[in-house]
């Protein structure tokens, strides 16, 4: 007796050898194939079909499971049940990617690290999707796909183009913040292991009566952080371009958990109206010494996927997946990601992608009125009714509010009106302050430049020009020794 599988095609027959074809000519290799051959035809045609479209950006990625605890008490100011009390844990999925190369590309380029991490709770799935930088090289979501397509490949060369690059953020200087963090050795982190994660947006965390604060997440690594230099990078890449993937994989295999600290800033609505900087801003951070971390659970990854294609590539996530008590705030740039990244998941998965593993809620799910389409699963709902207000089924509905009735903030937010923010000095003061901590770590203001120039040299001349221009908003020397080093 044995308990090995039956070997069988896909509609469960089963065959007697795997390796072999059916064709007419008798046992010499010499003989015509069969078209009867289910096997050969079933095995040919699911290979040709086996790849699915993979993300435009951050298509390269590590990924794990793990369980996110609550170890600070937050409910005075979220009714979100998953973080209702001490010590509740939920299991969650984390994916980190880098944003420009394509699949397989080396883990350890220069780039931002996308964190897409999905929370499994009773109110259903919250992801969060940040990057390990805390802002963004845009705050005006027209502007989205440029950024995305400046960092990618030249459509005529096929090949990556530093120019293209630098022209882009010569043209958009809003992002300069973003840019000095991405070019200091940040800029190339270690390991997965070793990095940070930031919502860059502003959300809101939001009690049953519709009460609510302004907040910023940041997960923190209990790792440190731990970064490459340049050549140290470049010099991975050849040697080992899956470092990152490796690391992580090794680490949980041999039972060294990696672990992160979830902290919130919390800004009272009022405040915002009065803020030096625009709170829906996400080139702009909120200087801790204003709004200091307020530490809210623990992430620790211990559970590799037991399939890299179903677990991490077949995973979903987008800003707009929120549980009750978390929603968004009036980011230009969150109100666009809730749009294109489940519509991105419909055209990459299929419109029924919710229903695949990585992205099925473990709490109980009831939407008769999204149903049908490629791909279903389960039941279907049966013949219960798939319109609105029906009298056929009753069917319940949350009623807690989600914002107070008259709530005089949010007439302050402002009306709906065609806008495009402009650059101004304010963009450069924390960019500046960057430059001076920079200053005081050895070597820093050094790789700083190099890192620049080194990709700048490759630009055309009128490229450049802008970009020293740009740098020396920011600190006149800076731009000078970039020049210089250029």
């Amino acid at each position: 007796m044995t308990n090995a599988p039956l070997y069988t095609l896909a509609e469960g027959r089963p065959v007697a050898d795997p390796a072999s074809a059916q064709h007419f000519g008798g046992q010499g290799i010499k003989g015509l194939v069969l078209l009867q051959d289910t096997q050969l035809i079933e095995t040919l045609a699911h290979f040709s079909r086996e790849r699915i479209p993979e993300r435009v950006v951050h298509a390269s990625a590590v990924g794990a499971f793990g369980e996110f605890e609550v170890t600070h008490d937050v409910t005075d100011i979220t009714s979100a049940a998953f973080l209702s009390k001490i010590g509740k844990k939920s299991k969650c999925l984390l994916r980190v990617s880098t944003v420009g190369p394509e699949a397989g590309g080396a883990d350890t380029v220069r780039d931002v690290r996308g964190w897409g991490m999905k929370i499994y709770t009773e109110e259903g799935n919250q992801d969060f999707v940040f990057n390990d930088i805390p802002v963004f090289f845009i705050r005006d979501p027209i502007k989205f796909p440029s950024v995305n397509r400046s960092h990618k490949r030249h459509p005529r060369t096929h090949l990556g183009d530093w120019s293209m690059f630098w022209d882009f953020h010569n043209t958009n200087q809003e992002g300069i913040h973003a840019l000095m963090i991405l070019f200091s050795d940040r800029g190339t982190p270690a390991s997965i292991r070793n990095i940070n994660s930031y919502s860059g947006h502003t959300y809101k965390l939001v009690k049953d009566d519709g009460s609510f604060k302004y907040v910023k997440f940041h997960f923190k690594t209990n790792q440190g952080i731990k970064n490459l230099t340049r050549s140290e990078a470049t010099k991975l890449a050849g040697e080992n371009p899956d470092a990152h993937l490796q690391d992580l994989h090794d680490s949980i295999e041999h039972g060294d958990f990696p672990s992160w600290t979830l902290y919130v800033q919390v800004m009272d609505p009022a405040d915002a109206e009065t803020y030096r900087w625009n709170i829906f801003d996400m080139t702009k951070v909120w200087p801790q010494k204003d709004y200091p971390l307020r530490p809210v659970g623990k992430l620790t990854l211990n559970e590799n996927p037991s399939n890299y294609f179903r677990d991490i590539e077949q995973a979903a996530f987008s800003p707009s997946n929120m549980v009750p008590g978390i929603a968004p705030s009036a980011d230009p740039m969150l109100q666009a990601r809730m749009f294109a990244y489940p519509d991105a998941a419909r055209y990459r998965l299929g419109v029924n992608y919710q229903t695949l593993p990585p992205n099925a809620a473990k709490s109980p799910v009831y939407s008769p009125y999204q149903r049908d389409g490629a791909m279903v699963f389960g039941s279907n709902y049966g013949g219960d009714p798939n319109y609105v207000r029906s009298t056929q089924k009753e069917v319940a509905f949350r009623k807690t509010a989600t914002i107070a009735k008259g709530n005089p903030h949010e007439k302050w937010v402002g009306e709906v009106s065609d806008f495009s923010s402009e650059v101004t000095d304010e963009d450069f003061v924390q960019a500046r302050d960057l430059w001076k901590v920079l200053g005081r770590q050895e070597g820093q203001q050094e790789n700083l430049v190099g890192n620049v120039a080194a990709t700048l040299s490759q630009a055309v001349p009128e490229v450049q020009k802008e970009t020293f221009a740009m740098f020396r908003r920011v600190d006149e020397e800076l731009g000078r020794k970039i020049e210089a080093a250029t």
